[in-house]
């Protein structure tokens, strides 16, 4: 599931995978309040958002290398 991500972000131009890392910081930040207040059910979540940001901020510093 991993490579494929991945792939699709390396497909994708850099800007857009700069406007996909805001959308999945968002998107872990109200991960993150709903898991204070406790309605979080997937707490799971969360790490895989972190690793997702972490893909798409690697590929994007490797698109900002290759230039």
């Amino acid at each position: 599931m991993a490579k494929a991500k991945t792939q699709e972000l390396r497909d994708m131009a850099a800007d857009a995978v700069a406007t996909k890392v805001e959308e999945l910081e968002a998107n872990l930040f109200n991960m993150r309040f709903q898991a204070s207040m406790g309605k979080l059910e997937n707490t799971s979540l969360l790490r895989t958002a972190r690793k997702d940001i972490a893909r798409a901020k690697t590929v994007l510093k490797q698109k900002a290398a290759a230039v």
